[in-house]
């Protein structure tokens, strides 16, 4: 059944003179969405790897739009344990219903009413989901009831034109379907990942492959949390949505990988089978199918997907030939109870017209859907700078990706120096606990709707290097890399037992230190490492960060023994590193500006 929304009712206010204003000018939207839509509630019975399941949707169509009158699609999907229903993806249908495009929006599988197991939004299942529902959006397949669309613009026969959009899982499921389906022409994903073994057991360790991480255990149970207890916030489920008591909504592989996570052990069959499986579901083993204009968002404030998953797909999808842009946006899935900042893209909102990222994103439609071949879609890359109070202003932009220029030198005496022969001579230690001595952050408070507590380090259990306080702003924008050489006896005779979780583990950071002796950990990331080969140097590729370093304010470098937010070390490892002009740790920094 059908419903019918008065332009008077629609939840989105168009400000096209204040869009204008900003520094990125777009072509205003197709007249028809100024009209009203009618929205169509739609059941769709799917095969996937052999699985039958049934897609929960809903139909957005534009007034004015028909057969003779086509106009290009939008489809998106909720983010993990949403539905179409929810605030975000809701609002993509209206958004863009409203601008003219016709929207199709559904429940992903084993969520809302839609059927069948979580898979982790694998290309086999998720993605091939997502294709029949191209299918009818191509008008080579009905729904259900038989509905069908023979009003979406076609570049051919079955080839509608048709992009997609959505955050988190409703992203990566965007980069699942262009790799099973060359039909897509656009793509925005926004705050998803690369690689789930990095997200949710990330090694930051340059060379670690094979290697396993640092179990994120905050973050990865409470998805698990909400994925098994679907029943609580959908009662009457699907039967398909039942796998069994042992993992009740997920696929099995998935249960095992977390059962592996939770053990705290990583032999190296069960860790085989956990590196193969996460990267199975994720981009980083299908982008070299992945051939649609993709516009990648990611968040600064995000301790699930850091800027670093955005950084990895946009150069695999550039060295490839796909058509990329990126922009590092202020929100992700961290930041506490804040929400966007003032004048940011707001997906609940729909503030499209109003916002840079928004834009953006009509911008990239525009061009790849309405073939508005003359509309700007923007630089390859822009990022938002917080410490800019003009609106108009807050993104820079620029034509590539930062390189780290600028190299500081740990010295003996716990400072940080900008030449090597101003390195002194020493060393220094610390030992962990048998429980977590450092605090980055709560993960789930933003979830939640609470505050977290502020950082913190406990005396002796980490060590740091401070610079002298600067004499100018510094702004880094990218991903610092440290290079290291740490002495650890028991680490180095269990480093070899044959079970991974006997390496060494530790975590780097940066803090941004005030005039006040005030500590400010951005963005409350930090890098875990279980380090490869505890008898040699690593390098460390810390999460990407845009921060202003304000004048007389100091960085400061931190290696701590554990993260209340990760599991730790197995059994106790003291640690020293020793310093010296010919033999120190540098920490690289990408400065964006003089």
């Amino acid at each position: 059944m059908s419903r019918r929304v008065p332009r008077s009712r629609a939840p989105l206010a168009l400000a096209l003179g204040a869009a204008l204003a900003g520094p990125l000018a777009l072509t205003p939207p197709a007249a028809a969405a100024a009209g009203s839509y009618t929205v169509t509630p739609l059941k769709f019975t799917v095969q996937a790897a052999g699985r039958s399941c049934t897609v929960d949707a809903d139909l957005y169509r534009p007034a004015g739009v028909d057969r003779d009158h086509p106009a290009p699609a939008v489809l998106g999907t909720n983010g993990f344990g949403g539905s179409k229903s929810d605030g975000s993806t809701d609002t993509i249908g209206k958004a863009f219903a409203q601008r003219g495009y016709v929207s199709l929006v559904y429940s992903g599988l084993g969520f809302g009413r839609s059927g069948c197991l979580i898979s982790l939004d694998d290309p086999d299942l998720d993605g091939a989901a997502a294709a029949q529902l191209v299918d009818f959006l191509g008008g080579k397949r009905a729904a259900d009831d038989g509905t069908t669309a023979d009003f979406v613009t076609l570049d051919a026969p079955g080839d509608p034109r048709v992009g997609m959009i959505g955050g988190s899982y409703g992203g990566a499921v965007q980069l699942a379907t262009a790799a099973v389906d060359h039909r897509l022409d656009a793509l925005v994903p926004m705050i998803t990942w690369h690689d789930l073994a990095y997200s949710l057991d990330p090694n930051n360790a340059v060379g670690s492959a094979g290697v396993p991480g640092v179990f994120k255990w905050q973050w990865t149970n409470g998805f698990y949390l909400i994925g098994e207890g679907q029943p609580l916030l959908q009662p009457g489920l699907d039967p398909s949505r039942i796998n069994s008591l042992a993992c009740l909504h997920f696929v099995t592989q998935a249960c095992r990988t977390i059962r592996t996570l939770n053990s705290g052990s990583y032999p190296a069959d069960r860790t085989a089978e956990l590196l193969a499986f996460a990267r199975r579901v994720s981009p980083v083993s299908y982008l070299h199918r992945v051939k649609t204009p993709t516009l990648l968002v990611q968040g600064q404030a995000d301790t699930l997907f850091n800027l670093n998953e955005a950084t990895a797909t946009y150069r695999t999808l550039r060295a490839q030939g796909t058509p990329v842009k990126m922009i590092w946006q202020s929100w992700g899935h961290s930041g506490g109870v804040t929400g966007p900042a003032s004048g940011e893209l707001d997906l609940s909102k729909g503030n499209l017209e109003t916002s840079y990222v928004g834009r953006r994103v009509l911008a990239w439609f525009d061009r790849h859907l309405r073939k508005q071949t003359h509309v700007d879609t923007g630089p390859a890359f822009a990022y938002y700078r917080d410490w800019v109070t003009d609106p108009h202003h807050t993104y820079a932009t620029a034509d590539r990706l930062p390189v780290l220029n600028r190299t500081l030198y740990l010295s003996g005496d716990g400072t940080l120096v900008d030449r090597r022969d101003k390195v002194a001579r020493g060393t220094r230690g610390y030992t962990n606990w048998p429980i977590p001595t450092s605090h980055s952050e709560s993960s789930l408070a933003g979830l939640i709707g609470t505050q977290d507590s502020p950082p913190r380090d406990t005396k002796g259990t980490y060590l740091d290097w401070t610079s002298k306080p600067l004499d100018r702003p510094l702004d880094v924008v990218g991903a610092p890399r440290a290079t290291l050489k740490v002495h650890s006896p028991k680490a180095e005779r269990t480093q070899n037992s044959g079970d991974a979780a006997d390496k060494l583990v530790l975590f780097a950071k940066i803090y941004d230190v005030a005039p006040d002796g005030t500590r400010t950990l951005v963005r409350r990331l930090v890098a875990p490492v279980r380090v490869p080969d505890v008898t040699k140097s690593f390098t460390v590729t810390l999460p990407g960060i845009v921060h202003r370093y304000e004048t007389g304010h100091r960085l400061r470098f931190v290696i701590a023994a554990s993260d209340d937010a990760y599991f730790g070390n197995k059994g106790i490892k003291p640690v020293t590193v020793v310093s010296g002009p010919g033999n120190t740790g540098m920490l690289q920094l990408p400065v964006a500006g003089p």
